[in-house]
């Protein structure tokens, strides 16, 4: 009997995947639990498998589809069996040919004269439509929206490669370079009148051989447009100071002597220490949505966490109940979920403050920057020896722990963020007594 094997949903938030490649194809036998398809979200990616075995009779997409989730993707079964029942309205075999695809973060190349990428096999083509979509019913991708945001609308619509017949980003891009490549009229090719003396001397500039060039893969593009959003959406301003690492130093160094609390780092203390600050204040515990700040009272902490694809933040949810080793413990958890890029989409999503951490590459101060809708991030700087007056007038030197605030001024003025940054400060300098290990 045919078995169904449909795009998972992976995250409350995920609404679509990327089919980004095949492992298998039509017509090859396939065993219970093999990896059929490569897939993955905005975030992260993951194995598509099958819950039986049997011949792979036929796949709906192409390598590079945007697929909503609960959509039959392809089908399992025995030979002779008919697959037509369950194809997906708009579904296709895929194309010989490999087909480029935004979504698979590759497009057409305009220094390579690539053509526009061709119609899906087996979906219609939707018409063309004048002023750029305007009052259509047309289907622009999310990132295709965002093109026609930025490049402005185009005066002919192209034919949709994505499923269904959707318009991609590729789509809008490879009729820009067209457009833009346009031959001159006869009359600016002859020199005509209104054709400008630059226009008879210039030529295209030949490719050049020691550039390479590399589309933006779609975790970069994420990353981009929320900084974009972040800038746009929010009135940021950062505070720096610094406190004294003495008993951070002192705590590190006694965790570091007992085998199993040596792994527990700085980075840890000081999210610890943070942790108990918005226990504190939990109006930098919030988020600002539609208008309305929501202030919460369990402490969802994202941290920023460098990874072979990009910049991710995992989030350790109800933090405020983990003791110091327990925190380490998760953090080290989902960092490795997320470097080997199979962390869970829910894993990277509900946080409700931020910690960013350049301090251990040596970075002594920095501006980080808002994970909107939350209200404030935090920035952990390099430890720097750092010289101070005691009361007597004479100096000290002392070790420093840079600590950087970033705070949406739409809901946090300067004197609150400071008090709080002060707060954070003065947890950490008394890092042995407030963590609890």
């Amino acid at each position: 009997m045919a078995t169904v094997i449909e795009m998972p949903k992976l995250g409350n938030t995920v609404e679509e995947c990327f089919l980004t490649a095949w492992r298998k194809q039509d017509g090859e036998a396939v065993s219970p639990g093999e990896v059929l398809a490569d897939i993955e979200t905005d975030k992260t990616v993951f194995e598509l498998t099958t819950p039986v075995g049997g011949i792979l009779l036929a796949r709906f997409f192409d390598a590079g589809a945007l697929v909503p989730v609960y959509t039959p993707v392809c089908v399992v079964g025995e030979a002779g069996e008919s697959v037509e029942p369950f194809r997906p309205r708009g579904g296709a075999p895929p194309a010989p040919a490999a087909a480029r695809d935004e979504d698979a973060g590759v497009g057409p190349s305009p220094e390579g004269g690539a053509e526009p990428p061709a119609q899906v096999a087996g979906a219609a083509a939707p018409p063309s439509h004048r002023g750029g979509g305007n009052g259509t019913s047309m289907r622009l991708s999310p990132r295709a929206r965002r093109y026609q945001r930025e490049h402005g609308p185009s005066a002919e619509m192209p034919a949709g490669s994505g499923a269904g017949g959707r318009v991609l980003e590729a789509d809008l891009r490879a009729l820009h370079h067209a457009t833009m490549a346009t031959p001159p009229t006869a009359d600016a090719a002859a020199g005509g009148p209104g054709t400008p003396a630059s226009a008879l001397s210039a030529e295209a500039p030949p490719p050049d051989a020691e550039v390479a060039r590399a589309e933006l893969t779609l975790v970069r593009r994420t990353i981009a447009q929320r900084l974009r959003e972040s800038r746009a959406q929010t009135v940021q301003y950062t505070l720096h100071t610094s406190a004294n690492a003495a008993s951070l130093l002192a705590l590190r160094r006694r965790l570091k002597a007992v085998p199993e609390t040596s792994g527990i780092t700085i980075g840890d203390i000081v999210a610890c220490c943070t942790i108990r600050a918005l226990l504190e204040v939990p109006e930098m515990n919030a988020e600002l949505v539609d208008g309305a700040v929501q202030v919460h009272r369990a402490v969802h902490l994202g941290f920023a966490c460098d990874t072979p694809r990009g910049l991710l933040v995992p989030v350790v949810r109800q933090s405020q109940n983990l003791s110091l080793r327990g925190l380490s413990r998760r953090i080290k958890e989902l960092t490795a979920e997320a470097v080997a890029g199979s962390i869970a989409a829910d894993d990277l999503a509900g946080g409700t403050f931020t910690i960013t951490n350049l301090g251990s590459l040596g970075i002594e101060v920095f501006t980080p920057v808002l994970n909107p809708p939350q209200v404030a991030v935090l920035g952990v700087d390099a430890i720097q020896v750092k010289p101070v007056r005691k009361p007597d007038g004479n100096l000290e030197f002392i070790d420093a722990i840079g600590l950087s605030l970033t705070v949406d001024h739409q809901v946090v003025d300067g004197a609150p963020g400071a008090r709080f940054l002060g707060l954070v400060r003065d947890r950490v300098e008394r890092a042995e007594a407030v963590c609890t290990i």
